[in-house]
């Protein structure tokens, strides 16, 4: 069985990913072997300064933790603004780190766009070309996250995950970069797990952004954005049978 390296999202470290390791972990009978990656800023990582970090710094900061490691032909699993910085990882990384690629509701800007442009600033549907937020812009912050990433949490296990935001980072070049290249991910095998529920990406943008990336198999989960938090049986299992594949 390949090991499992996960790629958080932007806001989170790789403490996200809890949840979905332990279920590996039972699922396998401890048999798989699983790295939560940080991003410099986030998660082990909080209170660096990232200020004069380049993208392409951070991105082989990435690899070097896998690589010291002692891991190659992983199974690479991201989330969300993860999927910004996978194909990045995939190009630069040594031949053989990388076996397969699985983006759980990633984000796939379009060439020239940052990710923030991507999102866009109005409400889902307001523009084609962007994602969009699921309130105006009048929404508080704090009524934001909730809608975006806890729409299927129960409200203790809301309040907990929202407590844990805020803490983590990723460096500033992650949001100023527009050079996105997908076209060499045709020689990775990659999956995409949509999230039918998701509030902060959509599903049919989910469905585009697996494209881009030249997913060639799509999986659905019924859960929100964090699908490692809320369904991490459900994900566990189709993470395994990628590991195995």
């Amino acid at each position: 069985m390949r090991g499992l390296v996960f790629l958080h999202g932007g806001g989170q470290g790789g403490w996200v990913w809890d949840e979905t390791i332990a279920a590996i972990d039972r699922q396998s009978g401890g048999s798989a072997r699983c790295l939560a990656l940080d991003a410099p800023g986030c998660g082990t990582r909080r209170g660096i300064d990232t200020a004069s970090l380049g993208f392409e710094e951070t991105t082989r900061q990435l690899i070097a933790d896998i690589e010291a490691a002692g891991l190659s032909d992983v199974l690479l699993v991201g989330h969300s603004q993860a999927g910004t910085t996978i194909p990045h990882m995939i190009e630069l990384a040594p031949a053989g780190l990388v076996g397969r690629v699985v983006y759980v509701t990633c984000s796939a800007p379009l060439a020239g766009l940052t990710t923030l442009e991507q999102m866009g600033n109005g409400p889902h549907g307001s523009d084609p070309e962007a994602v969009g937020l699921p309130a105006g812009p009048g929404t508080t912050i704090p009524d934001r996250y909730a809608q975006m990433f806890c729409n299927d949490m129960a409200e203790g296990e809301a309040a907990a995950f929202l407590g844990k935001l805020g803490r983590d980072n990723w460096p500033a070049s992650a949001y100023a970069r527009r050079d996105w290249r997908y076209d060499h991910l045709r020689a990775v095998p990659s999956s995409y797990v949509v999230a039918l529920r998701d509030q902060a990406l959509p599903a049919q943008w989910q469905e585009r952004f697996a494209d881009r990336l030249h997913a060639r198999r799509i999986t659905r989960i019924d859960a929100g954005h964090q699908v490692m938090n809320t369904r991490p049986e459900a994900l566990a299992e189709i993470l395994l049978a990628e590991a195995r594949g």
